[in-house]
């Protein structure tokens, strides 16, 4: 309990973004939202010790989902050119300072997450493609590649250091977390069957998981919006809950007479890792349910994945165990601490994947070991929804090849039937925070409607050379984060579109106080007062704020030429455009604003701004509901 709530303290207290796995806020950034603090330092230091304490506080949680934050946490950290709060600078970083290059490195630092959580390089590359990445390129593809390989070379040389038991627990395993090879290649009709049920039941269990998953987060955000206290609370009492359920279900479990084919392992177990706990048994008995329950969350997969150990547990003590890690799993995500889903469904389907093959029995060629990995593939599929990607991951963590066909069978099986029910876990933690996500596809809806009938708001616009106190009052009254810059006489024959400027380019030339008593355009001092950098991406609490600027009274009535900063050549549609194409357009280019221009002429030369959330269904569907 104590280290639960140094958890929720460092949580509560230093950075509440920490909280939970951090990949859906990921996923979020790399489609284009920025929320706040998601990839902070003070976020990343929470998420290492918070996990840390989590995990050691016996919680039914992961690490691994947190390590995908902390590396995309540290690439972020590289590409805003370090921290002026924290006195993390260099100058080289600085390089690094714009939008894609920021993008690509918070993606390898997701890939490098899951190469170091798993010690699965290729599955790095391939969870970072299939799952958080919205935008892909052959040049990323090598840049990802070559991290998660700096990565396993990392990871390779600490654990030969750490061979000689300096280091607890770490690098038990080597690089193959849990090795069952496995010599059976051929399968009958009776093992595809039996895995096709396993992906049926896989994806069944996946989707009503996420939807008491999705219940209970919707439950936690009303307690936590409460106060600090009750997020302490009910940390606590998640982790007396977990304490009790670890410690009293095993007194249910008989004590079995240890095994007598066993040639190098002990039984029971002597010290803090194995197959057979004593946990009050009599000397050459061990109970089964303690050794799933006494033992860190990796050596109980170990003994999961365990081939030749069909008789090692019995069918209620998988149940018991499948019951207990599936309900703990759903509630403890959620709480103030970080946490990751890739443990409690892992144990979960291997518990259930090692019952179905150990109610089988005589019925199926497989050992049970391998229905055990068949399961933890099924509950992924039906969780994560991800395919390709798990796939090599899991082959990465067990050195089982022969077993490709069947786990991309079974993968593949669960996903489709999970697609029925809901949407993947990761995707409803999305939704349910409110983030605009933007799919790779239109909605169906969006084809009858056109880039015009979703513009909402008073369009806010500057003239080429504008008034200073008309620039103040439209930053004080909006939110807007950019303004289309229209030229009028006498700098052009008619009103037009010369372009749009971002309100972090308006303060910063502000502050520069460059302006003039007569409406003339003066580019040219400006260019030369101004570093290109000066108008860079600033990182997380850097930029120029609205109340650092000190104009004085008669300063309000002069002018500046925003036409310096002004982006000449930004997307635009025409207003009759399909909302689908525009939808589609807008996210393959990665835009945060579309311009919409009028179809005739002798109009204003724009009709509006299409930003993220103009296309979300909820924006649409409050214009009109009846579409």
């Amino acid at each position: 309990m104590v280290l639960a709530i140094i958890a929720a303290a460092l949580c509560a207290y230093i950075a509440p973004a920490a909280a939970g796995s951090g990949i859906p806020e990921v996923k979020a950034y790399l489609n284009g939202i920025d929320a706040h603090s998601i990839l902070a330092p003070s976020t990343l230091f929470v998420k290492i010790f918070g996990s840390i304490f989590g995990v050691a506080a016996g919680f039914v949680v992961g690490k691994e989902g947190p390590m995908v934050h902390t590396g995309s946490c540290i690439a972020n950290l590289l590409g805003q050119g370090g921290s002026r709060k924290y006195h993390l600078t260099w100058k080289w970083l600085r390089y690094f300072k714009n939008d894609r290059d920021r993008r690509d490195l918070i993606t390898c630092g997701a890939a490098a997450g899951v190469a170091a959580a798993f010690r699965a390089p290729v599955g790095g590359v391939l969870f970072a493609l299939e799952e958080v990445s919205s935008w892909w390129r052959s040049a990323l593809l090598w840049r990802t590649f070559f991290t998660t390989a700096v990565v396993a070379m990392v990871l390779r040389g600490l654990i030969e250091f750490c061979r000689s038991g300096k280091c607890g627990l770490f690098g038990k395993g080597g690089l193959i977390m849990f090795d069952v090879f496995s010599s059976t290649s051929s399968y009958s009709t009776a093992d595809l069957l039996a895995v096709i049920f396993l992906g049926v039941i896989g994806g069944v269990l996946g989707s009503l998981y996420n939807y008491f998953v999705n219940k209970v987060l919707r439950t936690y955000s009303i307690i936590n919006e409460k106060g600090r206290s009750f997020k302490f609370l009910l940390v606590i009492i998640i982790s007396l809950l977990t304490s009790c359920c670890s410690y009293g279900l095993p007194w249910l479990s008989k004590c079995i007479p240890c095994p007598s084919y066993l040639k190098v392992e002990q039984c029971p177990t002597v010290g803090r890792s194995g197959n057979y706990k004593n946990f009050q048994c009599p000397p050459g008995h061990y109970n089964d349910l303690a050794s799933l329950f006494f033992n860190t969350n990796d050596d109980a997969i170990r003994n999961l994945f365990s081939s030749g150990t069909a008789q090692s547990f019995h069918l209620s003590t998988l149940l018991v165990f499948f019951a207990a890690i599936y309900c703990l799993g759903i509630i403890t995500y959620g709480i103030a601490i970080p946490s990751g889903l890739f443990i409690p469904v892992i144990l979960a389907g291997a518990s259930y994947g090692r019952l179905v093959g150990t109610f089988l029995g005589s019925l199926s060629d497989l050992d049970s070991g391998l229905f055990s990995l068949l399961g933890a593939a099924s509950f992924l599929g039906g969780t994560m929804r991800t395919t390709v990607s798990l796939c090599v991951i899991l082959l990465e963590l067990t050195n089982d090849l022969l077993m490709l066909p069947l786990v991309m069978l079974v993968l593949l099986i669960s996903k489709t039937v999970a697609d029925c029910f809901n949407m993947g876990v990761y995707d409803q933690i999305v939704t349910m925070k409110g983030l605009p996500y933007l799919e790779a596809h239109a909605e169906p809806y969006m084809k009858n409607l056109v880039a015009s009938d979703v513009v909402s708001g008073p369009l806010v616009s500057f003239s080429g050379v504008e008034k200073v106190g008309n620039i103040i009052h439209a930053l004080k009254m909006t939110r807007h984060n950019g303004f289309p810059v229209i030229d009028e006489p006498p700098f052009s024959d008619a009103p037009e579109l010369c372009g749009l400027v971002l309100r972090s380019h308006l303060l910063v030339l502000l502050k520069g106080r460059k302006f003039t008593k007569q409406k003339i355009m003066t580019g040219s001092e400006i260019m030369r007062s101004f570093r290109a950098r000066d108008f860079a991406k600033a990182g997380s609490g850097k930029g120029v704020k609205l109340e650092d600027l000190d104009i004085r009274k008669d300063e309000m009535d002069m002018y500046v030429d925003l036409h310096p900063i002004t982006n000449a050549s930004p997307y635009t549609v025409v207003e009759t455009m399909s909302l689908a194409k525009a939808a589609i357009l807008f996210r393959e280019l990665g835009l945060r604003h579309l311009l919409v221009v009028p179809k005739t002429r002798g109009r204003p030369p724009i009709v509006g701004i299409l930003t993220r959330h103009d296309f979300m269904s909820e924006h649409v569907s409050g214009l009109y509901p009846h579409k």
